[in-house]
């Protein structure tokens, strides 16, 4: 069932919830709401709604997938998101549009996908890609209705002017590796005086693999950022012995140590997180605050990182928020990451009614197990490194994924990083013809269409495009596919007519 969505031309405009008016005259609201809309329109900052409103943290991890103990795996040391799970509702199906960190780190920001706004891949050095200057983002949002907003450690996407927070937290110990130094800076921030809510945008550098530039090679690994001094931080060491590997890797040696140094990373993550909660409850903000944790792509592993397939996509989703009732909740709603900007600005009051986002807020539907009309997601991808041109677009519903490899005569390309990995580069001396459950030449040659079924086939080998019994769900998905491709106004539309 497809996400209920008017069907019109204006199918991804968001009209934001009605808000409590005991408090006030339908005449009041009325004139506050259209004061915010127009001060909105005009790029004035809106007057505040009338009540308190709750503050925001967005929490951000760098290549965190579902290695937590909240999702299931035993090995993996996360005591604080755990208990933050507890406290709040955890999003069983919640996945990225785009796995590689600028695009889908602009995507939580703006509620839109990276092929309309212009950010195609990375920010940073040669690669170069940016979000168009005029782009509406979350931050400008929110400050135009009266939040401040403020940020610390990774932000990795750009123009800087179209991400516009008020502050920017820096000076700790051991940079954006060290979380809990991060939050200890956080609680200095938040013992300020300030009359008004903030936006905190929360992003350490961790479980992301760390690296060395060096004269033999452009990019070597080095551990995950472990094995540095981290004041504060309690380190926790993992037997390579004692890891989960996932189905989709290869169960080696290199695969099981390169796992270990990452477990050791989630962990520090964990801590920081935890310090984080610490900060907001001593400085009395825990109860009058919304905390979203989340992840900006799947593990930093071949296979995942950089593709649309499961363990790339879907990925942690923690949500606490005050005053709801059922904590301790499991969501199965498809969340995807255009949902995470209008979910956090209807959360402020702040939801504007022409605002064309993708996604939609799932605030109503917060303290649902299995919410009505949140079944199906989408997933665009065209860069990683600016090298590494490979775009791909999804649908992916309860039961089937249909990806579409738009430039499928091409080798499937890779990051830096995940080719200098121990894991990938033993895959490539020990002469293996399997990466994991997946056949090492469909991993670097792909089809143009690859259609899984997810119930009977969760690790996505067999490719069903091509079977006569599965023709109409292909066709059915394609026609999906394309719809949300003109909605969307995606460039590489053009490539129907084209090819």
């Amino acid at each position: 069932m497809e996400r209920s969505q008017p069907q019109d031309n204006n199918r991804w405009r968001f009209v934001p919830e009605r808000l409590d008016c005991r408090s006030m005259n339908s005449a009041r609201f009325l004139a506050a709401w259209l004061l915010f809309v127009c001060s909105v329109c005009a790029g004035r900052p809106a007057e505040a709604p009338a009540g308190p409103r709750p503050n925001l943290v967005l929490v951000v991890a760098d290549d965190l997938g579902l290695t937590l103990g909240c999702y299931g795996d035993s090995v993996a040391r996360t005591p604080h998101l755990d208990q933050l799970a507890k406290e709040g509702v955890r999003f069983t199906h919640a996945f990225c549009t785009t796995a590689s960190c600028s695009p889908s780190r602009s995507v939580l920001l703006t509620g839109r996908h990276g092929h309309a706004i212009g950010q195609y891949g990375l920010q940073h050095s040669v690669h170069h890609f940016e979000a168009f200057a005029d782009t509406p983002t979350l931050p400008g949002l929110l400050s135009r209705a009266g939040y401040r907003t403020v940020r610390i450690g990774k932000l990795h996407v750009g123009p800087e002017p179209a991400y516009p927070f008020d502050r920017v937290l820096t000076g700790m110990r051991g940079g954006d590796r060290n979380s809990v130094a991060m939050a200890e800076r956080v609680e200095e921030y938040l013992r300020e005086p300030a009359g008004r809510p903030f936006f905190l945008h929360f992003c350490p550098t961790d479980p992301h693999r760390s690296g060395t530039v060096n004269t033999n090679s452009p990019w070597r690994p080095d551990r995950f950022g472990n094995g540095r001094d981290y004041p504060g931080v309690q380190e926790n060491a993992f037997e390579p012995n004692s890891v989960r590997v996932p189905p989709f890797l290869p169960d080696t040696p290199a695969c099981r140590a390169e796992l270990a140094e990452y477990c050791q990373s989630v962990a520090r993550f964990d801590q920081g997180v935890g310090r984080l909660v610490e900060a907001l409850k001593k400085t009395g903000h825990y109860d009058d605050t919304v905390l979203v944790v989340l992840s900006d792509n799947g593990v930093p592993f071949p296979g995942a990182k950089t593709t649309l397939y499961e363990p790339g996509m879907r990925l942690p989703l923690i949500v606490r928020a005050p005053h709801i009732q059922r904590r301790g909740l499991t969501n199965a709603a498809l969340i995807s990451w255009v949902d995470i900007t209008p979910t956090l600005l209807d959360f402020a009051g702040a939801l504007p009614a022409e605002a064309r986002f993708h996604g939609r807020s799932f605030r109503a539907i917060l303290e649902q197990e299995q919410p009505p009309g949140w079944d199906v997601v989408y997933g665009s991808h065209t860069f990683h490194e600016v090298t590494m041109y490979y775009p791909m677009r999804a649908v992916r519903t309860r039961q089937f994924k249909l990806i579409l490899n738009l430039a499928h005569p091409l080798s499937f390309p890779f990051a830096s990083d995940l080719y200098a990995s121990a894991t990938w580069q033993h895959t490539l001396t020990s002469g293996a013809e399997r990466y994991g459950q997946r056949r090492l030449q469909d991993y670097l040659q792909r089809p143009q269409w690859e259609l899984y079924d997810l119930h009977a086939d969760p690790h996505e080998i067999h490719n069903l495009a091509a079977d006569p019994t599965h023709q109409s769900v292909l066709r059915e998905l394609q026609a999906r596919l394309r719809r949300f491709q003109a909605e969307t106004r995606d460039p590489w539309i053009v490539k129907y007519e084209h090819e």
